[in-house]
């Protein structure tokens, strides 16, 4: 197949270097023992994984060449906080911060601290997640990440986050052409936030359900399973449990008259 050359930020795209696993591993211990040339190539030989993640962003109007060096300086600090000894391919771990780094850039977001025990449950999420694909040729489920770390689902999700950028409250998460789900749909609050009046018109809403819209929208909102996750242990498809979990939350907004 004949290739195309595209530069961007002066970079002919069709050319670059694509490093093997051996090679990437050799060149981070090099790396970690001070060799600065190393580094170069480890940039260089990882381009085409910001290159891969940008191809979502084609239909924006942003400036491929500046969200080329933001997502650049995402694979940079990849390199220099990977951690060869836990085992985790470098690209596993790369693209959830160059595209956190390409997002935070398009919403002006400040990067949150990360404590160094989320991060260290994170890699072992992540090392998990590789072997269990590896030999079921499918993704773990959250309950199974926990169960095989002895942690708590919350914390596997949490870890896995971390990874990730921060995103608006009012980002929109749902939307089929009629009513929007945003992300601010899913957060939990504290238990103070509520007043009694409102505990009460939840409860009496929600048990005004059919029960698998009630149990679906506990699941999904209290639990944290996902979609994927329901309809796995339902035995129904992912489309379906959007449509239960749509048409429960359109009945309690109703109900409660949001």
């Amino acid at each position: 197949m004949a290739r195309h050359k595209v530069e961007i930020c002066g970079v002919d795209t069709a050319n670059i270097e694509v490093l093997s696993y051996d090679e990437q591993k050799e060149l981070f211990k090099k790396y970690k023992n001070g060799d600065m040339a190393s580094k170069e190539r480890l940039i260089n030989g990882n381009l085409k994984l910001v290159l891969s993640i940008l191809k979502s962003f084609y239909s924006r109007s942003d400036n491929m060449d500046d969200l080329f060096q933001v997502g650049a300086i995402g694979l940079i600090k990849a390199i220099d906080n990977f951690d060869l000894s836990h085992g985790v391919k470098f690209s596993t771990y790369a693209v959830p911060m160059i595209l956190g780094e390409v997002k935070r850039y398009l919403r002006d977001n400040n990067p949150i601290r990360i404590s160094r025990g989320v991060k260290d449950l994170a890699y072992k999420c992540l090392k998990f997640k590789e072997s269990f694909i590896n030999d079921y040729n499918r993704e773990p489920s959250t309950k199974e990440i926990a169960s095989y770390l002895n942690v708590s689902e919350f914390e596997v999700s949490n870890a896995l986050n971390s990874l990730k950028d921060t995103v608006s409250m009012f980002e929109p998460i749902y939307n089929d052409g009629g009513d929007v789900i945003y992300l601010s749909d899913q957060l939990s609050l504290d238990d103070g936030v509520y007043d009694i009046e409102t505990k009460i018109s939840l409860k009496d809403a929600l048990s005004k359900l059919k029960e698998k819209e009630r149990y679906i929208l506990t699941q999904r909102y209290l639990i944290g399973k996902t979609q994927m996750e329901l309809a796995s242990e339902i035995g129904i498809s992912q489309a379906q449990i959007s449509r239960i979990e749509k048409s429960g939350l359109s009945k309690v907004k109703k109900i409660i008259d949001f």
